[in-house]
């Protein structure tokens, strides 16, 4: 049956469309407090092939890391410095980082493992180059 109030079904969906518009801007509010999401460049070569000098990131933090994630983590030497490196091991109170390019990369091998409160976020994507972009998963 047809509301005999032409105004009734468009101001259900207006309510509708507010409610799920509170929803959404909720859920966004706490994602960005819960876990932020922030970007980070890959600076020097330790990290190639799989990244390269310049890249431009997405890391989430995560309470939840694995062996193979690459991660952002502060540097032990330069507290203001972000490193970008893959998760080698993995301890209770402690993660042990590695750059894929052993040769050239300064990571747990020099500076031994950091502390889990270091690890800034797991990077989640590559935004760019834009014909690299995509989501990094773990090895």
């Amino acid at each position: 049956m047809r509301s005999p109030y032409p105004w009734a079904g468009r101001h259900r969906s207006a309510a509708r469309q507010l409610a799920a518009l509170v929803a959404a801007f909720a859920v966004v509010m706490w994602v960005w407090r819960v876990r932020p999401v922030f970007r980070v460049a890959v600076e020097g070569s330790s990290m190639i092939p799989e990244l390269a000098p310049g890249d431009r990131l997405v890391a989430v933090r995560l309470p939840v890391l694995e062996v193979g994630d690459i991660v952002a983590v502060t540097d032990p030497a330069e507290p203001g410095r972000i490193l970008v490196k893959r998760v080698a091991r993995l301890h209770a109170l402690t993660v042990e980082v590695k750059g894929d390019n052993g040769a050239v990369s300064r990571d747990s091998r020099a500076f031994g493992p950091v502390s889990r409160r270091q690890v800034l976020g797991r990077v989640v994507y590559r935004y760019q180059p834009r014909d690299a972009a995509g989501r990094l998963g773990r090895r």
